[in-house]
């Protein structure tokens, strides 16, 4: 039997802008059934997934994985997109509270399965570490808008040194390439999803591109410094393919999520990838006709010589402010385990397993019944 592909991607990122969510783009609102799962670290949320993950994977259904920026061990959520099924983490950041209770949403409380008796002695341990986890993301979102500031200074030299009308005259040849002989379908609404390829985290930049990649066959690869126009360019090809009625995924810049770093548009078999010095790829052992576009071949160098000394300036502040934001999220995450084993002793683990079975059971009946997986 077929194994079913596993997808890595995230719904939340540690940015400049501080926490910023896609959750509501996991999926459907309207979809079969929505799981959030409620409950204190070490209770057993990612692990429950993962383990109803590896079961639909077993039977040869396609999974999508929504990683933890914060935790590079951890997932926030399970979507099984052929049945319309997710599963989410909806504790704090990305609270999540059901919208249609009952009908799709339903609440799963591992606290239920807690000795608060026992918990409660260790009071004083876990306000101290939620404090301290909070404190430290603050200063690691501090860090990031540091290096966002250092960032579009670097960015508006480049920027002011590009010849713009060949950026344009760019654009519009990938336009004619990539939309030639696309017949627009005005009957329908594209539908455009919005997600992160990839995150800033305790173990500092990753990305699951890879798993991203089955089924295409052609990909753009922009190249070029930051304020050359990549993200711009992307954002062109989304709002050109929106228009005719072409569904796309679009994954933006952990850590700026108002720019994009990659666009899939799954029925021309085609991404888009803008480069960067966050996003870096090795799409060698993957069988894509790649076409690079190099834009700093459009940069006057008369203009960005005279800026060399400020770039330099401004490229040390970035990386210097950037790896301090990566530290503090790791200290955060020191704190965020020791949370954990103040609730892992006293968590009834056994209960949890019996109600991951009944999980595991109601999903594969949703399949069934679905006709996605033969009656047993």
């Amino acid at each position: 039997m077929r194994i079913g592909h596993v997808r890595k991607v995230y719904a939340g990122a540690n940015s400049s802008i501080g926490f910023f969510s896609y959750y509501d783009q996991i999926i459907e609102p309207d979809c079969t059934r929505i799981l959030v799962i409620k409950g204190g670290p070490g209770v057993g949320k990612s692990s429950l997934m993962k383990s109803i993950s590896a079961v639909m994977q077993e039977k040869g259904l396609d999974v999508e994985h929504h990683c933890c920026s914060s935790d590079n061990d951890s997932i926030d959520g399970l979507v099984i997109p052929a049945i319309g099924v997710a599963l989410l983490d909806g504790t704090a950041p990305h609270v999540v509270d059901p919208k249609n209770p009952g009908v799709v949403d339903e609440i799963i409380h591992l606290g239920d399965y807690w000795d608060e008796s026992k918990l409660v002695g260790s009071k004083a341990e876990v306000i101290r570490c939620n404090r301290q986890v909070g404190r430290l993301f603050s200063v690691a979102y501090s860090r990031l808008r540091e290096a966002r500031v250092a960032h579009d200074e670097w960015e508006s030299y480049i920027s002011e040194s590009v010849h713009w009308p060949s950026i344009h005259n760019v654009t519009e040849e990938i336009h004619a390439q990539v939309f030639q002989g696309i017949t627009a379908n005005y009957q329908r609404e594209a539908k455009i999803r919005h997600l992160f390829a990839n995150a800033i985290t305790p173990q500092g930049l990753v990305n699951y591109v890879s798993t991203l990649l089955s089924g295409y066959e052609h990909c753009y690869l922009l190249q070029g410094y930051p304020g050359t126009g990549k993200s711009t360019i992307l954002s062109s090809i989304v709002e050109k393919a929106k228009r005719v009625g072409l569904d796309c995924e679009v994954y933006h810049c952990p850590f700026d999520p108002q720019k994009i770093d990659l666009v899939f548009i799954k029925d021309l078999k085609t991404l888009f990838i803008a480069e960067s010095e966050l996003l870096k790829l090795d799409l060698s052992n993957h069988k894509l006709r790649q076409q690079k576009i190099d834009l700093n071949e459009m940069i006057k160098d008369t203009l960005l010589s005279k800026w060399a000394p400020d770039i330099s300036s401004a490229k040390t502040r970035f990386w210097h402010v950037f790896q301090e934001a990566v530290k503090a999220v790791g200290r955060a995450k020191a704190y965020h385990d020791e949370l954990e084993k103040y609730y892992i002793p006293h968590m009834d683990f056994s209960a949890i397993n019996e109600r991951r079975e009944r999980i595991k059971e109601r999903i594969l009946e949703y399949a069934k019944a679905q006709k996605v997986l033969a009656p047993s």
